[in-house]
């Protein structure tokens, strides 16, 4: 059946199975990172802002306004303008290596804002319920912020990573490798309109993986 309806992908089918296994790798070490430095700087403007347990006007600002200044760049962009830097830190610019940094500052700023909001759902009296018992701010944001906010953190992780899985398709136009780099190769350039529905299709089905595991998590959760 691949033979017939998918020739050109069975012709290259190692090139397209290590295309596969990329994005996996792209998707699961940005989205770790990007994850831990989200969740960082969400805690950061939360406990900051105005009204917040540790209000800090000049550091909330300095890290809205960094955030806002990455969200509002191109993602295609914002690859090229990271050039230097990402072959500082990574060695390389191309590849699996040379791609994860430029998707963790892709997603981050993204990915923030939605646990900011996450956060900011939660109920102000049980803010004042902490600090009427006498937990430290560690406390109040582990055991209130976090802990309420679990839930909702797992649906817009959810969102993030299937908007994390497109990202990585992106960076194959810039050599970046994945399933962009390989339709953009083999579907793009050799004009082999089944590898590009072939690739659409391993999308597509990554997605649907990603969003009912980050929706069993969240009812597992929430029960």
């Amino acid at each position: 059946m691949l033979n017939n309806y998918f020739p050109n992908v069975a012709q290259n089918w190692q090139a397209f199975t290590q295309s596969i296994q990329e994005t996996v790798e792209m998707v699961i070490l940005s989205g770790l990172i990007a994850f831990i430095v989200s969740i960082f700087l969400a805690i950061i403007l939360i406990i900051t802002k105005r009204g917040g347990i540790k209000e800090n006007f000049i550091f909330f600002n300095i890290c809205d306004k960094l955030i806002n200044l990455f969200r509002s760049i191109p993602f295609i962009i914002l690859i090229v303008a990271l050039i230097p830097l990402t072959t500082l830190i990574s060695g390389t610019a191309i590849g699996v290596a040379g791609t994860i940094f430029p998707l963790v500052v892709g997603i981050t700023p993204f990915f923030a804002r939605q646990i900011e909001s996450a956060l900011n759902d939660i109920d102000p009296g049980l803010i004042e319920t902490g600090k009427a018992i006498g937990l430290t701010n560690w406390q109040i944001v582990r055991e209130i912020y976090l802990h309420e906010g679990i839930v909702s953190i797992t649906r817009m992780t959810t969102t993030t990573i299937v908007s994390l899985i497109g990202l990585t398709a992106i960076v194959g136009v810039v050599g970046g490798g994945g399933l962009g780099n390989f339709a953009i190769q083999y579907g793009y350039q050799q004009n082999q309109f089944d590898v590009t529905l072939a690739c659409i299709i391993v999308l597509l089905i990554l997605v649907t993986i990603v969003q009912i595991i980050g929706t069993l998590i969240a009812d597992i959760l929430t029960r």
